[in-house]
């Protein structure tokens, strides 16, 4: 159910300005130190954002899709580093078991969840299974009460940080259909976390293996029937990549105002940049493109409240909005000239935060072929 319009304008507000003075001027902090101070995470334990998409009745906002990609629009507003502290409690993490959990297992998990007391972690990409994620080989393995988990997880966001686990393991025969879904509490014994990744973009939100030497896992913690893991996760990413396609837009918003910003100040050849007809046409064709994409996102974040099943709208929803946004970097830190290149300005720490965007949640050939499938089955 939706929050009333006074109480959801309330909520957009206080994240406005939370991101407008508490997080932005932090941003170069958090590229230096590669971490958000524990300080911030307080304050963001405190307004609730762990819980945005948590049900209420197990403590969280339970904001609909809409609702949800609206709040993104202004967290976006800032580097991406600071929402991935609790996306993983919004998103991919929680979703599995808001969708497919046992009333048992939502009671005893969700309430932390929501708090921020429990960070949460999806584990799903293996070396030889990203794109391809069907083709997963991490195996859990039945005895008796119990599932023995072993494999390697690859790139996963928020790992080191992480108390609890979504994985998806292989438990029957190849492809999708045997493959299902685990909550793994991340303090059983076998359970390993490798070092933080060295990486192009996004300091301060660490990705790292986790690997499973036989870890036995209560077969109480299975999502779902066995082999349901694959479809799980699919309705998962559904819902993560409009989420994504949201931060998309709203990082190109915050790109498109620094750069109009800019071209009001600077000069050359004695007058203000934005007078030149070419920088004009930079400005446009960014603004442009971002509103097309905002318009797209919430489109298809209303169907999805509706009940419709959007996973070849979402796709080109995160497709359209992921290739946009590095367009707008792009030529944001072309507008800037050679104060876009250096670290100064934060345009080109956007420019590389961006890149990741066109790649998790399922890569941009990924999205194609869902939309292009979904055309040609008639969907």
């Amino acid at each position: 159910m939706a929050l009333d319009p006074d109480t959801f304008a309330q909520l957009t507000d206080a994240i406005r300005r939370f991101v407008d003075e508490r997080l932005r001027p932090l941003e170069g902090q958090v590229e230096e130190q590669h971490g958000v101070p524990t300080h911030i995470v307080a304050e963001m334990r405190e307004m609730g954002l762990f819980g945005l998409s948590i049900p209420e009745e197990f403590g969280g906002l339970g904001l609909t899709m809409s609702e949800e990609v609206r709040v993104v629009l202004e967290l976006g507003r800032t580097t991406p580093a600071f929402r991935s502290v609790f996306g993983t409690n919004v998103g991919i993490g929680s979703q599995a078991l808001v969708m497919a959990g046992t009333p048992e297992q939502k009671a005893h998990w969700l309430p932390r969840i929501a708090s921020g007391e429990i960070i949460t972690s999806f584990a799903l990409t293996e070396a030889d299974a990203g794109s391809d994620s069907a083709s997963v080989r991490t195996k859990a393995v039945r005895d008796g009460d119990d599932y023995l988990l072993s494999g390697t997880k690859r790139y996963i966001t928020n790992a080191d940080k992480a108390s609890l686990f979504t994985v998806m393991a292989r438990t029957g025969e190849s492809g999708s259909r045997g493959v299902s879904a685990f909550l793994v509490p991340a303090d059983l014994p076998g359970l390993t976390i490798g070092s933080p990744e060295r990486k192009m973009g996004q300091q301060g939100a660490n990705v790292c293996d986790v690997n499973f030497d036989n870890v036995r896992v209560p077969a109480a913690n299975r999502l779902g029937a066995e082999g349901e893991g694959f479809k799980i996760a699919m309705r998962v990413l559904d819902r993560g990549r409009l989420h994504i396609s949201a931060l998309c837009v709203g990082i190109a918003g915050r790109l498109i105002r620094d750069c109009t910003a800019y071209a009001r100040d600077r000069k050359q050849f004695g007058q203000p940049i934005g007078d030149f007809q070419l920088v004009k046409a930079m400005l446009a064709d960014s603004q442009t493109e971002m509103m097309a994409a905002k318009a797209l996102v919430l489109s298809v974040a209303a169907l999805k409240d509706e009940g419709a099943e959007t996973p070849a709208d979402a796709a080109a929803a995160k497709y359209f909005a992921s290739e946009m946004v590095g367009r707008v970097a792009d030529r944001a830190v072309q507008l800037y000239g050679g104060a876009g290149y250096i670290s100064d300005y934060g345009i080109e720490r956007l420019y590389r935060d961006v890149r990741l965007f066109r790649i998790y949640e399922g890569t941009s050939q990924v999205q194609q072929l869902i939309i292009a499938n979904a055309l040609l089955k008639g969907d």
